[in-house]
């Protein structure tokens, strides 16, 4: 690649970016441009361009595209109820495709030769990132440093930082890396690789511990339209702000932290602590409204559609004409998802108080206890004997039956 004379950078400003950045420039003598996505990292952000500039970029964009974010890639996966695992909410999957569409942009009106990554060969991301580019353009040159250089250790990495007087946000007693984000924060690596070892309280950023909650519970309602979240206790919102309006009531409950060890696509386990305070108010929200509005085989079937779905976004497949067939197919399921839920929040918790909408499949009149004159329970004999006919049959042919 030793034609490479500009390359494009996604840089956070963090361990692995900042010195990748330094890297390149050594390596190829070639100009760096970084691109930072603005996805909700706050205070991440701050210097972030004057910082690049001083570790030897020409150029530096910080791009807010938290509305897109929220919009077109968070909305889309929680109106699938888009879960890893049963556990994982997709927080850093989901911003991955993003950032690679808006790295080729930028990549292509700088006239770049390559874009790069600070994504390690053992993980994800690099597949994420990777697969994202080669979808837009499938003749670009990707640098994965972390690949090719014999910086083979985030210790390493710390030691090349401190020779070349690059200032990063790791230390020796706060070794772990860390992803954030308007879904989501994870914490991962150093004193979190041993699986026993219990998070510490002072790492957690977006919400309280539960035990600090407050000790009155919150109630709040969520108005949904065609599947998505568009207000909040009546007050509609873009949905950035709404989405971040629900990070802060989730965050001040305790909602939202999980640990887990996951299956990376690659093929090895992973530990990682998870901060998703709105997006876990949002899911249980959803699902909510979805149970009084959506047909009972559609539903079913949309359910059976998540785990794909989810392993489609945590493998990096987000353009893939499979994804967008599946897309399709959960939108059209979203037509009826309208109304209003209302939830209480209490200590790590969200409790359902009710739901209503005019879309509702939800009848009084067949549900009731009560007496009624529009359903005949006499025709549930008739029902009951004709999907027993195969099990008598069974029985009848003297073949065993589950259980038996």
């Amino acid at each position: 690649m030793s034609d490479i004379k500009k390359v494009v950078l996604a840089y956070s400003g963090g361990l692995d970016t900042s010195v990748i950045l330094k890297w390149l420039i050594e390596t190829y003598g070639c100009e760096v441009v970084t691109f930072s996505a603005d996805l909700g990292q706050e205070e991440e952000l701050d210097g972030l361009d004057e910082k690049a500039r001083k570790t030897g970029a020409v150029k530096a964009y910080i791009d807010d595209l938290r509305e897109e974010f929220v919009r077109d890639y968070i909305f889309p996966a929680f109106r699938a109820n888009a879960i890893y695992e049963g556990q994982y909410l997709l927080g850093t999957s989901i911003a991955r495709p993003l950032i690679a569409k808006r790295q080729m942009e930028i990549a292509r009106m700088e006239g770049a030769d390559a874009v790069s990554h600070g994504a390690t060969g053992k993980g994800n991301d690099q597949v994420r990132f990777e697969l994202g580019y080669l979808a837009i353009d499938p003749g670009i040159k990707i640098i994965a440093p972390w690949r090719d250089w014999d910086l083979n250790s985030r210790t390493a990495l710390m030691a090349f930082a401190n020779k070349h007087g690059i200032e990063v946000p790791q230390t020796p007693k706060k070794p772990y890396s860390t992803d954030r984000n308007m879904l989501h924060i994870s914490y991962e690596g150093g004193i979190l690789e041993d699986p026993w070892a219990s998070a510490t309280d002072e790492m957690y950023t977006m919400s309280v511990r539960p035990e600090d909650a407050p000790d009155t519970p919150e109630e709040i309602e969520i108005t949904f339209r065609k599947g998505n979240p568009v207000a909040i206790n009546g007050v509609e919102m873009t949905p950035a702000v709404l989405f971040k309006e629900l990070n802060i009531l989730g965050g001040r409950h305790g909602i939202g932290r999980i640990d887990l060890v996951e299956n990376r696509f690659v093929g090895m386990k992973s530990r990682g602590v998870y901060e998703t305070p709105g997006g876990t108010l949002l899911r249980h929200a959803h699902m909510t409204m979805e149970s009084i509005t959506l047909d009972r085989e559609v539903a079913h079937l949309r359910d059976s559609l998540i785990p794909k779905y989810a392993e489609l976004i945590y493998n990096g497949f987000w353009f893939s004409p499979e994804m967008r067939m599946l897309q399709n197919t959960i939108d059209q399921s979203q037509e009826f998802v309208n109304g209003v839920v209302r939830l209480k929040l209490y200590k790590g918790n969200s409790y359902v108080l009710g739901r209503k909408s005019d879309d509702s499949l939800y009848n009084e009149a067949f549900a009731t206890f009560e007496g009624d004159d529009v359903y005949t329970q006499k025709d549930a004999e008739g029902f009951i004997r004709l999907n027993s006919l195969r099990l008598r049959i069974q029985k009848m042919a003297g073949r065993k039956l589950g259980g038996e």
